[in-house]
């Protein structure tokens, strides 16, 4: 690729393409589950008091296995304060953030990350 074409790629790359992976970010926090064409589903565990570096999630849906509460730091300075009940389902559209317990309990939640929209078929649409 010459540097003209490299420059307009960089030029053109979202600023969400920047952020990175939160199993490569948080390794110690993330664990892989299950990969398809489809989804990803992580497994997310921490402690009180312990952040995250930035990382991006594509839209997602995420399932508390404990209660919990968790700040997410924004990359536009906003602060988004939730409280989760055991077994509490959310959905998000992507996003990237930093999130930190806030609580005195540990999270445990489920997150299923959507690598593409299902088609007709596959929701049992006719």
């Amino acid at each position: 690729m010459n540097h003209r074409r490299f420059a307009l790629a960089l030029l053109l790359t979202p600023l969400v393409a920047l952020a990175q992976d939160a199993v490569s970010t948080d390794g110690d926090k993330y664990t892989l589950v299950l990969e398809n064409a489809q989804v990803r589903v992580l497994s997310y565990r921490d402690l009180p008091g312990q952040r995250t570096h930035e990382h991006h999630h594509p839209a997602f849906v995420a399932v508390a296995l404990s209660p919990f509460q968790r700040v997410l730091h924004l990359p536009d300075g906003k602060l988004m304060r939730r409280e989760f009940r055991a077994g509490e389902v959310m959905w998000s559209d992507a996003q990237t953030h930093i999130g930190e317990n806030v609580g005195t309990t540990p999270t445990e939640v489920v997150l299923i990350e959507l690598k593409r929209a299902p088609t007709p078929a596959a929701c049992g649409s006719r």
